[in-house]
C-alpha cells in the first residue's frame, strides 16, 4: 500500500465518524519533542471533534479538530511518525511506515466498538465495574457477578490506573516474539495478575511473566491462583533481586515498593538487560536522607519532615535523570498507591537510545554535588554513563 491509499482509507473512516481511539508513535527523529499522540472523538457544545493529545517528554497538550482538519493533520503527522494503531467501530488497524515511507497496513476485525463522545464523561476504566474478571473475583476485588466490592474500590481504581500505564507501553513491546516481563517485589500480586490479564487475555500478546518476592507463603498462594486461573505463562518464584540471574535479556521490568536501594538494584538490572520498558514505584527511600549536606537548603532541611520528603523527591529525580542519561525517555508520573500514601510517584521509562543533550551530564553532576549525593544507581550504571 502507498501513502496516498493509506490516507484515503483513514480519511474515509474518520469522515464517517468510525474512530474510537488511536495512538500515533515512533517519531522518526529521536530529538522530536512530541513522543506520541493519542486521538479520540469528543462532543463539545453538540459539535463533533477529534481531540489530539500530544505527549511531550514532561507535559501533555491538547487540540480539538474537525474531522476534515484531522484528515489534513494526519497527512503531515505521518511525515514525522512511523507507527499508528487505530481502533474503529468494526476493526483495528495497525500501520507501520518504513524509512522510505512504504506502508504496512494490518487490519483485524473486532466486535462492534461503541464511540464515546462525552467530553466530560464519568471516568472510564479499561477494566469495567460490572464485568466479571476471573482474577479480580479470585483476588476478592469483585463478586461473582463482577460488582466491585465497596471496601475494594480503591484497589480497583489502583489496578485500572496501573493498566493505563501498561496500555501505554504496547508500542514499545515486541509483536513478533514472546515478551519477557519480570516483576520484582510482586507481593500479593494484584498488579501482576492485572498486567498478565490485560496483555495476554485482552491484547493477545505472547508473553511470559515472572513475579519475584521474598515471602514464601505469599508466593505459594499466588502460584496456586495462577494455576487455578490457567495462566500458564505466569509464574511466581521466591527470590531476591540481587540473586536473580536467570535472564540475559528482558523486555519489561516492573518494581513496586522495593525498599530504598532495592529499587536502584532493579533499575540497574533493567538497564543491563536492555529492557524496553521500566515501571517502578519506589518506597522507603533513606539513602539520600543520610547523605544530604547542602547548607544552601538549610532553611528546608532543618525540618526533619521536609528533609525526608525533599530527599525522596530528589532521589526519584536523580533516578529519572540517570535513566535519561543511559538512553531512556523517562517521566515521573502520579500513581494511586493505597499501601503507603494516597498519592505516589511512578517512574516510567522507555528505551529509545536517545543520547543525552550537551551539558546534561554536567547538570546532573552539579545537582548531586549541591546535595553531596553519591547515588547507588550512579555507581551501578557507571559503565553506561
Amino acid at each position: 500500500m502507498d501513502l496516498q491509499k493509506m490516507h484515503d482509507q483513514l480519511a474515509e473512516r474518520i469522515l464517517d465518524k468510525q474512530l474510537v481511539s488511536a495512538t500515533i508513535s515512533q517519531p522518526r527523529l529521536k530529538s522530536s519533542d512530541v513522543k506520541r499522540i493519542k486521538l479520540k472523538p469528543v462532543e463539545i457544545k453538540k459539535d463533533y471533534f477529534i481531540q489530539f493529545e500530544y505527549q511531550h517528554e514532561h507535559v501533555l497538550k491538547h487540540e480539538n479538530l474537525s474531522p476534515e482538519e484531522t484528515v489534513a493533520k494526519l497527512t503531515s503527522l505521518f511525515i514525522d511518525f512511523r507507527q499508528a494503531l487505530f481502533q474503529f467501530t468494526e476493526e483495528k488497524v495497525q500501520i507501520q511506515l518504513s524509512k522510505k515511507s512504504k506502508v504496512s497496513w494490518k487490519t483485524e476485525q473486532t466486535g462492534t466498538q461503541k464511540v464515546e463522545l462525552s467530553h466530560n464523561r464519568k471516568k472510564q476504566y479499561l477494566l469495567e465495574d460490572g464485568v466479571p474478571y476471573p482474577f479480580l473475583v479470585r483476588l476478592g476485588v469483585q463478586n461473582s457477578d463482577g460488582k466491585v466490592k465497596k471496601q475494594k474500590y480503591d484497589k480497583f481504581r489502583q489496578i485500572n490506573r496501573f493498566i493505563e500505564f501498561i496500555d501505554d507501553t504496547l508500542a514499545y513491546l515486541p509483536q513478533d516474539r514472546t515478551v519477557r516481563i519480570l516483576d520484582f517485589g510482586s507481593g500479593k500480586s494484584y498488579l501482576t495478575f492485572a498486567l498478565y490479564h490485560y496483555l495476554r487475555i485482552e491484547k493477545g500478546l505472547d508473553l511470559r511473566v515472572t513475579g519475584l518476592d521474598l515471602k514464601k507463603e505469599v508466593i505459594e498462594e499466588c502460584q496456586q491462583i495462577a494455576q487455578d486461573l490457567r495462566y500458564e505463562q505466569l509464574e511466581f518464584l521466591v527470590g531476591d533481586i540481587n540473586d536473580y540471574n536467570d535472564e540475559s535479556a528482558v523486555d519489561m521490568v516492573v518494581t513496586l515498593h522495593a525498599c530504598d536501594v532495592a529499587t536502584d538494584m532493579a533499575l540497574s538490572r533493567a538497564v543491563k538487560w536492555d529492557a524496553k520498558v521500566i515501571l517502578s514505584v519506589p518506597c522507603c527511600q533513606h539513602e539520600l536522607n543520610s547523605q544530604i549536606d547542602a547548607p544552601e537548603l538549610g532553611i528546608m532541611l532543618q525540618h526533619g519532615l521536609i528533609k525526608e520528603r525533599f530527599s525522596a523527591l530528589a532521589t526519584d529525580s536523580i533516578r529519572a535523570e540517570l535513566l535519561s542519561l543511559v538512553g531512556y525517555e523517562t517521566q515521573l508520573m502520579e500513581f494511586i498507591d493505597m499501601e503507603h500514601t494516597p498519592k505516589n510517584i511512578l517512574i516510567r521509562a522507555y528505551k529509545t537510545g536517545k543520547k543525552p543533550s550537551t551539558g546534561q551530564f554536567e547538570r546532573y553532576q552539579q545537582f548531586t554535588s549541591l546535595l553531596s549525593a553519591k547515588p547507588f544507581l550512579e555507581n551501578e550504571l557507571k559503565e553506561y554513563l
